[in-house]
């Protein structure tokens, strides 16, 4: 299994003395809890009760955000520095699993290990957004990273990028088409709900995300309709199974197309050439020898009309 995932740059703070805590230079971890531990003591009252801590609002902390480059945002309250350090810590796992994941040849515990991070980064951002997001006195600005789109677009990415890593493990496990055509089918629907939270987001900011998702999206419904055309030449329904690989084929080129967008959008996120990767590779080979079998076999077996209409390629859909 080998992915690429696009990612947005970490958020950078403006630098915070502390005199009263010494964070050890741990693993990331380690480090994350001990720093929110101290934190506690400038949101929670020491003595246990309900009460915020008085030292809630005596320092004013700087994040900038992942879209909006080098402009930061600043609130003076404890509750936007916790916020702001979960989030960098979201997208931590975020990168990590990615770095696994662009690895060739990935083990299958490396591969439990993309899919783990990424359930915590997801599982971070979603805390943030319903349980600490709504205390803060000075609201999230629109277009900022703890703006409500953001963080559920964030959220919606994650999930479907451990589908990814789900949908590599059932072809490896050679599950049946029908399974793998309806996860990669979901996957793209995923993509598509990301890319829809940011559509109002301004496109200077937002426009290099959601090329990625864009270009997601089309691979995967390319991966969903290679999949069924599996399934529906192995019932001998030939010529629906070569119309869904055309549409396959279609979308194929189409995601290629915005590979090159992509590599050419200005943005936050590196600039690389997904088409390039062996996992973008490997898709347009299977369309390719998987339509080419479905030709072969319709013109010597069953020399069955092809449709001109595409349906859904998951049936319970």
């Amino acid at each position: 299994m080998t992915h690429w995932f696009h990612r947005n740059p970490l958020k950078a703070t403006a630098p915070v003395s502390f005199n009263y805590y010494g964070v050890a230079a741990e693993m990331m971890k380690n480090a994350a809890d001990s720093y929110f531990s101290l934190l506690q003591g400038f949101i929670n009252s020491l003595d246990e009760s309900t009460q915020e801590s008085k030292l809630r609002y005596i320092q004013n902390f700087k994040w900038t955000d992942t879209l909006q480059g080098h402009v930061p945002s600043a609130q003076q309250d404890a509750v936007f520095e916790l916020i702001s350090m979960g989030f960098n810590v979201a997208l931590w796992y975020t990168k990590y699993a990615s770095r696994l994941a662009g690895k060739e040849n990935i083990t299958e515990d490396e591969a439990k290990e993309v899919h783990r991070s990424l359930k915590i980064a997801a599982g971070i951002f979603k805390h943030l957004k319903e349980s600490h997001i709504p205390k803060l006195i000075t609201p999230a600005e629109k277009g900022r990273d703890l703006e409500a789109r953001l963080i559920e677009a964030y959220i919606i990415q994650c999930q479907a990028e451990a589908q990814e890593v789900t949908i590599a493990r059932a072809i490896e496990l050679k599950h049946a088409p029908g399974l793998i055509a309806a996860l990669a089918y979901e996957t793209a629907n995923f993509y598509q709900k990301a890319d829809h939270t940011l559509s109002s987001l301004e496109p200077a900011y937002s426009a290099k995300w959601r090329k990625y998702l864009h270009l997601k999206m089309c691979f995967y419904t390319a991966y969903a309709y290679c999949y069924h055309g599996q399934t529906l030449l192995a019932s001998d329904k030939c010529g629906e199974a070569i119309r869904s690989l055309q549409e396959a084929e279609k979308l194929y080129a189409k995601a290629e197309a915005l590979c090159k967008e992509y590599g050419e959008t200005k943005g936050p996120g590196p600039t690389v050439k997904p088409s390039g990767h062996l996992f973008f590779r490997k898709l347009g080979n299977l369309v390719k020898n998987t339509l080419e079998k479905c030709q072969r076999e319709n013109g010597f077996i069953y020399f069955q009309k092809i449709p001109t209409e595409i349906g859904c390629p998951v049936s319970h859909w």
